[in-house]
């Protein structure tokens, strides 16, 4: 594994990195900067796809046909680096990182033409329809059922924990054709108009006071059969192609070593408990040297996984491996810069912050008054939201099961 970029590879980066310099207005590099979650402000985050979609940048993991670009496995990594390293607001991984890919993958030509286009410009905006509230990781169980009548199936059930419902015109979801004693069996793969009568969505508000959340229910909604993607009763098969790019692809090491680096100048400027700065504690300073160690670690076995990609191999189980780390690694860090923040940061000021939605029932002070710096009025709603990323996309128990069966036979 060669660790060090190529004259090309180089020369791509300088090229990210002018793109980035001009096109990341202050603004975009603020959503960025304060977003309290893994989802950016959203209007922050559809300008972003824009200007990215006029460079064509935007859906580079796509096939060259359909918009995507003729990059190398190493250019993708390192065009996912520098957007972080530069603070770049994230784009809503739904369409453009998921559901797209099972589109090309089982779509018609029909669903090509009309979804993809639309998933580039933003007109079309996915939500998922997975977890239900009696089917979370064992997905599988689901039982929104979706009755045969005619060219339609009717939809009647409820889905869970969809994110930006209320902003998406299309939902993906997976729902119960058939029941049969095998659960994976009898699942069908649709594309829901968010438009059609009988969908009600109700938000939900987060520990961080956010609605980025939702429950969406359905009562008898008619679904075109011409919306199914694949083949009905099919649907598992679908929904494991897509599962490989929702737990993988993209580097997470870049964003938890800035993130590890923010905390470090932080804790040299904040007082610690004995009287001195934060980074003299040795409990807080180990802690954070451990977790500064654990992010080069994260960096090596992604660099590993994409050296076996780009030499055509297969990593074996290290999207699960990668995931793990990677969420947990995060929540330690979340915890040290709530810590760093002090007193400062148990005030609730989500003013000061660019929430991936909307955040229920709060009134700002008059005059935007904000305690303390713009990250300690971060650091208290990153951290809440942080305790979900061992759970979504498989949760990590799951993970580790996957790792025990593949890496060691158990």
């Amino acid at each position: 594994m060669e660790l060090a970029w190529s004259a090309a590879e180089a020369a791509f980066r300088d090229e990210v990195r002018s793109f980035l310099d001009e096109k990341l207005t202050p603004e975009l590099r603020r959503a960025g900067t304060l977003a309290t979650s893994v989802y950016s402000d959203h209007e922050a985050s559809m300008e972003w796809q824009r200007i990215l979609h006029e460079r064509g940048w935007a859906a580079p993991a796509w096939p060259v046909e359909y918009g995507g670009c003729d990059w190398t496995q190493t250019q993708h990594y390192i065009f996912g680096r520098e957007s972080v390293l530069a603070g770049a607001p994230t784009l809503s991984p739904m369409g453009i990182r998921m559901v797209s890919h099972a589109i090309i993958a089982y779509g018609t030509q029909e669903q090509k033409d009309f979804f993809l286009p639309g998933i580039l410009t933003g007109e079309v905006f996915f939500c998922q329809g997975y977890s239900e509230p009696e089917s979370g990781s064992d997905l599988a169980s689901l039982t929104m059922a979706a009755v045969d009548d005619g060219d339609d199936l009717i939809l009647t059930g409820s889905k869970i924990w969809t994110t930006h419902a209320t902003e998406a015109n299309w939902m993906f979801a997976l729902v119960r054709t058939t029941k049969s004693e095998k659960k994976q069996h009898g699942i069908t793969f649709v594309l829901i108009d968010m438009s059609a009568p009988g969908i009600e969505i109700r938000p939900l508000v987060m520990t961080s006071g956010e609605e980025v959340q939702n429950q969406v229910f359905f009562d008898e909604v008619r679904v075109p059969k011409s919306n199914v993607l694949g083949k009905i009763d099919e649907g598992w098969s679908v929904a494991k192609y897509l599962l490989v790019f929702e737990r993988g692809g993209a580097a997470a090491a870049p964003a938890l070593q800035v993130m590890a680096e923010r905390i470090a100048t932080a804790a040299a400027e904040q007082p610690g408990p004995s009287g001195g700065k934060l980074i003299d504690d040795p409990s807080f300073s180990a802690a954070l040297a451990d977790a500064r160690i654990r992010t080069e670690v994260l960096e090596i076995l992604e660099y590993r996984t994409l050296a076996a990609l780009a030499a055509g191999k297969d990593p074996g189980p290290a999207s699960s491996m990668l995931k793990v780390l990677g969420t947990e690694l995060s929540q330690t860090l979340t915890r040290l810069t709530l810590e760093a923040a002090g007193p400062r940061g148990r005030v609730y000021q989500p003013h000061a912050t660019k929430p991936g939605g909307p955040v229920a029932d709060f009134v700002p002070p008059s005059d935007d008054y904000v305690s303390g710096d713009e990250w300690q009025a971060v650091a208290p709603l990153r951290y809440f939201n942080d305790r979900a990323g061992s759970i979504y996309a498989g949760s990590n128990e799951i993970q580790r099961n996957i790792l025990a069966k593949a890496a060691l036979g158990l």
